[in-house]
């Protein structure tokens, strides 16, 4: 059995969205709930995994599969949880790279 078997489906989503590159605030936005929630989920996960900081997290991500979690986590999203949103649920932004960008030049003419 691997670390990351042991991990939860929240565990394995909010270390699959620091791999990405979101922020605390950021992922709290996606599992709608607070950046607090996040933190606790991240000391499970560090500790579960032996990883001490989020670049460390991001890294056994990348060297595990990283692409295939997310997969993995649509597979068992079967069984969902409340706070869990799958790609296709009404509303739902499951990931932030599914969602469409708004421009962050404000003003700017081409």
């Amino acid at each position: 059995m691997q670390p990351r078997d042991r991990l939860n489906a929240k565990e394995i989503q909010v270390a699959t969205l620091v791999w990405q590159g979101l922020t605390n605030k950021d992922i709290a936005a996606v599992l709608c709930t607070s950046e607090q929630v996040v933190k606790n989920y991240l000391r499970t996960t560090f500790d579960k995994l032996g990883v001490w900081t989020r670049l460390e997290l991001a890294l056994y991500v990348a060297s595990h599969g990283g692409a295939n979690w997310r997969a993995q986590m649509r597979e068992g999203a079967e069984a969902q949880q409340p706070g869990w949103r799958r790609a296709g649920d009404e509303g739902s932004v499951p990931y932030p790279d599914a969602a469409p960008k708004a421009a962050t030049a404000s003003g700017s003419t081409a």
